[in-house]
Order: C-alpha cells, then sequence, then structure tokens
C-alpha cells in the first residue's frame, strides 16, 4: 500500500489518505494496516521524526532518524559534519545574518560563479549558481529579506562553485554498513545545453559510466564510511538510503550535497535497473543486518525525462488535464511515473511543477533515449516543458 499515492501508483496498489506531516498518522495508518515494514519516500516526514515515532512503536522502517535527515534537512549542518568527518567538500561560510552573506558574495571569498544555498528544505529550488555579483545579492535578498523559502533560507551556506562533471550515487545503509544501489547522472538546469535555472531535475540517466570500480571504492572510503562511522560516534545509527551528489573535480570527487531518501528524477532510472533481493535488503537496513547482502544494477540502460508545468520551477498553474498517459504507458520498455498528478473528475490533471518522469529502457543510452523520446511525443497538457537533450551526450563506454 502507498500513503497517500497518487493516480500513477493506485494502479499497482491500494492509497491511503494521510498527513505526511504528522508522524503519529503515519504510525496509526501503519498500525491500522499491519504493516510488515515502512519505507519512507520523502524528505519531509524524515525531518518531522516520523522514524523516531516508528521505532518508539517498535515498527520496522527504512529511513535515518531525525538526527540523521538534517544531512539533507540542513544544509548548514551538513557542511559542519562533512568538515568534522573529513569529507572532501566545497570551502564554504555559513551565513546567519544579511550583512554577513552580502560581504561574502562580494566576491571576495570565492570569486564567481558562487553557489548560494539555503540551509532548510526548499523543494529543490534552493540553490542558485551566481554568476556574478548582482546575481548572487539578488539570491541573498530574496532568501533573507523577501524570505522566498521561508524559514528555510534564515540560514544561508554560500560556498565555491566546483567544476567537472556531477554524478549521484546511491547506497543502503543499516547504521555500520551500507550496501551499493548504483548511480546516476541528474539533469538539474531547466534548458538544454544546462541552460536556465536550477531545479529540482530534469531528467536523469543510469548507471552513469563515470562511476569506475576504482570511483565506487573510493566515494565508499572517503565519503560513505566516515559518514557513518561519525554518526554512529554521535549515537545515530543510520539505517536507510543515502544518496550523495557529486562533482567529480580534477581533485577527485567531492559532495555538493546529501539526500536521506533516493530523489527524484534519479529513483525513477535507478529502480528499474536493479538486480538483488531488494524487499529482503529493505528489511535488513530497518534490522541492522545488511552485512554480506549485495545488489546492484544490470547491463542495460535508463534515460528519463521530465515533464513539467509551465512557469517552472516558479509558480505554476495546476488541473490541467494529461492526455496520452495510457498510450506512453503500453509502450515497450517505458515507464510513466506521476509526480504532480491528481485525479479530478476521474481525469488525470496536473497537481504541481514536475508532473510526470518518462522513462526508457534499452542495450545503450541512445536505444533508451529513443524509447523515452517516442513517449514523451504522445503526452500532451497545456503548457508542457522539457529538455529534449537528456543523456545526450552521456557514453555508454566506462572509462578504464
Amino acid at each position: 500500500m502507498t500513503a497517500p499515492g497518487n493516480p500513477g501508483i493506485a494502479a499497482l496498489g491500494k492509497c491511503h489518505p494521510v498527513d505526511l506531516a504528522d508522524p503519529a498518522a503515519m504510525l496509526a495508518l501503519a498500525e491500522r494496516q499491519d504493516a510488515d515494514l515502512t519505507v519512507v519516500g520523502p524528505e519531509g516526514p524524515l525531518d518531522r521524526g516520523v522514524v523516531d515515532v516508528f521505532r518508539r512503536a517498535g515498527r520496522p522502517i527504512v529511513g535515518p532518524a531525525r538526527a540523521g535527515s538534517a544531512l539533507e534537512c540542513s544544509k548548514a549542518f551538513a557542511k559542519a559534519f562533512m568538515t568534522r568527518a573529513g569529507v572532501p567538500t566545497a570551502r564554504a561560510v555559513i551565513c546567519r545574518d544579511l550583512g554577513r552573506a552580502l560581504q561574502v558574495v562580494s566576491g571576495a571569498e570565492f570569486g564567481f560563479p558562487v553557489v548560494v544555498k539555503a540551509d532548510g528544505l526548499a523543494a529543490g529550488k534552493g540553490v542558485v549558481v551566481a554568476d556574478d555579483r548582482q546575481a548572487a545579492e539578488l539570491a541573498v535578498r530574496r532568501a533573507m529579506e523577501e524570505r522566498q523559502f521561508g524559514a528555510a533560507g534564515d540560514t544561508l551556506v554560500i560556498e565555491e562553485c566546483l567544476s567537472g562533471p556531477e554524478v549521484s550515487f546511491f547506497v543502503l545503509a543499516d547504521g555500520a554498513h551500507a550496501v551499493v544501489l548504483g548511480s546516476a547522472q541528474d539533469h538539474k538546469r531547466l534548458l538544454d545545453d544546462d541552460r536556465g535555472p536550477n531545479t529540482g531535475g530534469m531528467g536523469a540517466v543510469a548507471a552513469s559510466p563515470l562511476v569506475t570500480p576504482a570511483l565506487e571504492h573510493e566515494v565508499l572510503t572517503t565519503i560513505v564510511r566516515p559518514v557513518l562511522d561519525l554518526l554512529q560516534a554521535d549515537g545515530e545509527s543510520y539505517r536507510g538510503f543515502l544518496y550523495v551528489s557529486l562533482m567529480l573535480t580534477s581533485a577527485g570527487p567531492k559532495v555538493i550535497e546529501f539526500n536521506v531518501r533516493m530523489g527524484d528524477p534519479e529513483a525513477q532510472v535507478v529502480m528499474p535497473l536493479l538486480e538483488g533481493a531488494f524487499a529482503q535488503a529493505l528489511l535488513a537496513s530497518a534490522a541492522g543486518s545488511l552485512s554480506g547482502m549485495h545488489l546492484g544494477l544490470s547491463a542495460h540502460r535508463a534515460v528519463g525525462v521530465t515533464l513539467a508545468a509551465a512557469g517552472y520551477p516558479g509558480p505554476v498553474t495546476t488541473g490541467t488535464p494529461v492526455e496520452g498517459l495510457e498510450e506512453a504507458a503500453a509502450r515497450p520498455r517505458t515507464l510513466v511515473f506521476h509526480a504532480g498528478t491528481r485525479l479530478v473528475d476521474a481525469r488525470v490533471v496536473t497537481a504541481g511543477g514536475r508532473v510526470l518522469t518518462v522513462v526508457g529502457q534499452g542495450q545503450t543510452f541512445d536505444d533508451a533515449r529513443q524509447v523515452a523520446y517516442d513517449a514523451v511525443s504522445v503526452l500532451r497538457f497545456e503548457g508542457m516543458q522539457f529538455r529534449r537533450d537528456i543523456g545526450r551526450r552521456i557514453k555508454d563506454r566506462i572509462p578504464a
């Protein structure tokens, strides 16, 4: 079962209404259904302590406790934590007042471009890569003066802009052990050729050919292991997904940010390729007994294209009918994932900024791209926007 669900997942099982801001309501639902295991998808319930509530009630659940969720839910905490753990990351300054933030983005600290991050959760929209002082000051003022992100922007993390290809690396942890789930490459910018504003993600590909066995070992050794060890030392047994967003710089991999969940749209391209006893691994994660388990991705490729509403990543109009869903989903090697949709009078309509992600699978990235974009061609809603270059520059050959 799923809670609260959407029209897409409702085709696969029963959906139950629940308030994701209310951990007690989520626990009550799990107890009414006598759920053997609960897997937390979004970051909001983790930030509100749903795992802590379930653990106190003796209910198995996959996800970090509130203390561990701060790796994603507070950029300032994550940056300070990485410094303590010796994890490679960008140089940064944490600013809690407007004057200090404006001083930092003057250019003296990091030059330009510079990255301005809201400390708290901002629905994937709290990061601005500012190319010059004017853009950086505007980002600071919008966050701290205009409160564009509410309380999430009261504190800012301002950091140097790293250069290099970005990859996403996923593990499932049980507190002491981590099982690699795979890798992906996200496309954050709104427009083709990585132009336009940052978004929560306009598409992704899996697996990343940049993640070689040597790089995987380095990330596990220099990032994942120190994070789990320091959390354990701090009294937090981190059980759940850990998503490491990496920049592959000339000095080696550096962490851009952590997510404490699978994240989207990367989850939509990683999960269809996953091989192994995934359900058993989830149970083992909740129980703290992952040692000896292995998962991984198939040799196939997946390309996901996100379809967004007009105006995204800014304010959007909702309630627009979505056409072509059945035709797209019926195509071979195609999956259509719902994000911002709802049912109104038995019709699927838009209900958010990112509406759908269409995933194509194939032997190569070119093959998977063709499958995905063929399906996109039959989907329609007013104002639909999407990138036409997802995966275009990704090569299948894995470097030696």
